[in-house]
């Protein structure tokens, strides 16, 4: 499973790791035999080969997942005992919190105090936020007229196929998950070839607690070959997919034929805006929060750092100091506040863009280089004197490179923020709640924060709007992503 080169922390931390793929309840390798190796950001060592699904593959998956549907062992189950075998995952990811945040490290690269203590209690709570729904999916009795009975009913959509991407492995997983199996779907995930390892161990928990044979199945490979075949297979009746926005327009196009149901939580260019009558001390803490967390790897980072020109001159020295101080290094130190980028493709990435910043005339104040010379580690970098026609101001980047744009009122504020292909998320720190209350109302963004970032909560729907996605994950809205509605009427005649 390891390679000889592995230290005996990573031999130890792989002990627990699961290295084949789940189809119908069996731990299988790929049916042609291949594999892929998944690697350590830190060291950029080989720690595991995985199983590289193929088409092949998807379709065991997905005969799996149909005859798990199909039968009354699942669709027909008792709804709360769905919701007890949830409850009881939930359960087994506590108990092993620890193995998993360090498995979640080793393969993502994150500080283990973010794997730990923030990742992990979100995947708990939201596998336990829609355990508690999967018995309350109640439909309606609509009063028609003539002489009939009508009522409504909720039932799921049937085999969900799940594509998630690598920066909160678990979390998606569980974002997936959660919604899926409440509703009574059975689920066919692949996981991001960056980072297969939590999600078959979590796979692997799924069993432990019950969960009958092919309701979930794991296809580990890459987009070209195993995702699309999902997409495109006959048996698959929806697909839900994180990541970027022109996987998504592949993802459109390649399921039209089977016009399956479709939902995207996509990119976004978040503005994070800060007036000069904030709290200033918080507003800093909320941009490096809404900028740095997991490396800057976040769909809803704010990227867009708006600063009203009576405060932009302190705002960005007090904020390029915070930057030069952030902890950079080993993940598993629990003092590290910042890790490396997922993988080399997304370190020269990062990279480029920051040579693009630097080419285009905005003033590098943090930053601006690698850290270290073994890993993908980039030092948290701060860009001022951004204008909004530069690459760095309109594409993300997702990676820690924070542009920081001047601005003199609310009018042209709004205006600017709104000026994006993205609508995921954006934030308004002001002492003034009229502000506050029009930033969040003329806004275009799935989500608006206001004196905070980045809080989450399963309860709390997200998504985006324009590029930024096509329907809501979380809250009572995820599930409907999952079900289908269905109308009966009865004569009484």
């Amino acid at each position: 499973m390891a390679t000889a080169t592995l230290d005996a922390r990573s031999e130890s931390i792989l002990k627990y790791a699961r290295t084949k793929m789940l189809i119908d309840g069996k731990w299988v390798d790929a049916a042609d035999g291949r594999t892929f190796s998944t690697h350590n950001p830190a060291t950029e060592e080989i720690i595991a080969h995985v199983p590289e699904g193929s088409a092949v593959d998807i379709d065991r998956a997905a005969a799996a997942a149909r005859r798990a549907f199909e039968s009354r062992g699942w669709r027909k189950m008792d709804a709360r005992d769905r919701g007890k075998l949830m409850y009881k995952l939930a359960d087994l990811i506590e108990r092993d919190i620890d193995k998993l945040a360090a498995l979640e490290t080793l393969d993502n690269g994150k500080p283990i105090a973010e794997s730990r203590n923030a990742d992990l209690p979100l995947v708990i709570d939201c596998l336990r936020y829609y355990a508690g729904w999967a018995d309350k999916l109640q439909g309606a009795v609509l009063p028609i007229r003539g002489n009939y009975m009508c009522y409504q009913k909720r039932e799921p959509v049937g085999v969900a196929g799940q594509i998630i991407p690598w920066n909160f492995p678990m979390l998606m997983v569980a974002w997936k998950w959660g919604p899926a199996l409440a509703a009574g779907c059975t689920v066919v995930l692949k996981p991001a070839e960056q980072t297969p390892l939590t999600a078959l161990k979590m796979g692997e928990l799924a069993m432990e607690a019950g969960f009958p044979e092919g309701v979930i199945n794991i296809v580990t490979g890459d987009g070209e070959h195993c995702g699309d075949s999902l997409v495109k297979h006959k048996g698959v009746d929806k697909i839900a997919f994180t990541g970027e926005g022109r996987t998504a327009e592949i993802i459109m196009a390649n399921a039209a034929p089977t016009l399956k149901r479709l939902t995207f939580e996509l990119g976004g260019k978040s503005p994070n805006i800060v007036f000069a009558d904030a709290d200033m001390d918080a507003a800093l803490n909320g941009a490096m929060l809404g900028l740095y967390l997991n490396q800057g790897q976040c769909c809803c980072a704010g990227s867009r750092l708006f600063v009203q020109d009576k405060a932009y001159d302190e705002f960005v020295s007090r904020l390029s100091e915070k930057a030069n101080a952030r902890k950079l290094g080993d993940p598993f130190d629990p003092s590290t506040e910042q890790g490396p980028q997922v993988d080399q493709a997304q370190f020269d990435k990062i990279m480029s863009y920051i040579d693009s910043g630097k080419n285009q005339g905005a003033k590098c104040v943090a930053g601006g280089a690698r850290f270290g010379d073994k890993g993908f580690f980039i030092k948290p970098t701060i860009f001022a004197d951004v204008q909004d026609n530069m690459a760095i101001a309109t594409d993300e980047i997702f990676g820690p490179v924070l542009s920081v744009l001047r601005f003199k009122d609310i009018d042209e504020v709004v205006r600017r923020a709104n000026a994006t292909e993205y609508g995921l998320a954006a934030a308004v720190w002001t002492r003034d709640i009229a502000k506050a209350h029009r930033i969040a109302d003329e806004v275009r963004a799935g989500t608006v924060w206001v004196n905070c970032y980045d809080v989450f909560d399963a309860a709390a729907p997200f998504g985006g709007f324009k590029r930024s996605g096509i329907g809501r994950e979380l809250g009572a809205k995820g599930l409907d992503n999952y079900l289908e509605e269905k109308t009966v009427t009865i004569s009484l005649d």
